[in-house]
């Protein structure tokens, strides 16, 4: 598999069933890989590392891809990413840019709103403390402890 959006939609495809060594596959021994404005992670040994903590600290991931374009070797997404980790879960829009050679990917650079990042990220530990609080309760109410 050679043609670009190939390459990036099976790249992304890895990602979500976190199969890191698949994913690496699709990757060339130069790639550079950087969510904006944080520093790059050059080169295959630094990208998988940061594959590798993510599938470590996460439970998920997924890539609704709303629109991918290709115009010759660079591939455009746009589309919204969820991170999970258990029950919590973040959502957040994300535009991608991909460069392809050869059938691998050589740049991956995301761009998103850390605002909406962190508003998602606290939404989502409030999600987990409300199920938490609530499972508490009902453990009580069924133990005949609390009274409705």
């Amino acid at each position: 598999m050679t043609e670009p959006k190939a390459v990036v939609t099976g790249f992304l495809q890895a990602l979500e069933e976190l199969d890191v060594d698949r994913a690496l596959g699709y990757a060339a021994v130069d790639i550079v890989y950087q969510n904006v404005p944080l520093p790059a992670a050059r080169g295959l040994a630094a990208v998988e590392k940061q594959l590798r903590a993510m599938a470590k600290y996460g439970s998920g991931f997924e890539a609704r891809t709303h629109h991918i374009a290709a115009d010759g070797n660079v591939v455009l997404t746009e589309r919204t990413d969820v991170l999970r980790r258990g029950s919590w879960q973040a959502e957040f829009w994300v535009c991608g840019t991909f460069e392809v050679k050869d059938g691998r990917i050589v740049l991956w650079r995301d761009y998103f709103d850390w605002t909406t990042v962190l508003a998602s990220s606290a939404k989502g530990a409030g999600r987990v403390a409300l199920n938490g609080a609530r499972t508490l309760i009902g453990k009580y109410r069924s133990s005949g402890e609390l009274r409705a």
